[in-house]
């Protein structure tokens, strides 16, 4: 059997940060839930992602844009350091795969004409 850890997250691109060898992206999803009066409410909740793969990279830098709807899919890995004699745990989320659905200005489905704008095609990342 084999044990695995992974995430999905659709969402809004919040920043676009390149890094020599990284890219990372913040993505905005947004829950809904019913709050205490069982009314419908929702909650922000930001993640930055991490892409390694050149291809993905590339992808990312000429299609994607702050504000766009995308999806990204990869790997949880947890990590840790030592800061002032304290260890300091954290979660990385690896991305494997990722894709812009919708530029910024489209809040409805994609038409066919914006389709063939922005290629749909998943850039395949691979973590280092």
């Amino acid at each position: 059997m084999m044990n695995i850890a992974e995430f999905t997250i659709l969402g809004r691109v919040g920043k676009i940060k390149p890094f020599d060898g990284k890219t990372n992206v913040t993505i905005c999803a947004n829950y809904t839930f019913r709050n205490r009066d069982g009314e419908r409410d929702s909650a922000a909740h930001w993640n930055e992602v991490t892409i390694f793969a050149e291809a993905a990279r590339g992808y990312i830098a000429t299609y994607c844009k702050e504000g766009d709807l995308v999806i990204a899919r990869g790997r949880i890995k947890q990590t840790s350091f030592t800061r002032n004699g304290a260890t300091v745990y954290g979660v990385d989320l690896l991305a494997d795969e990722f894709s812009v659905l919708a530029p910024k200005t489209e809040r409805a489905p994609a038409s066919a004409e914006t389709e063939a704008e922005t290629p749909k095609a998943k850039g395949k990342a691979r973590a280092k």
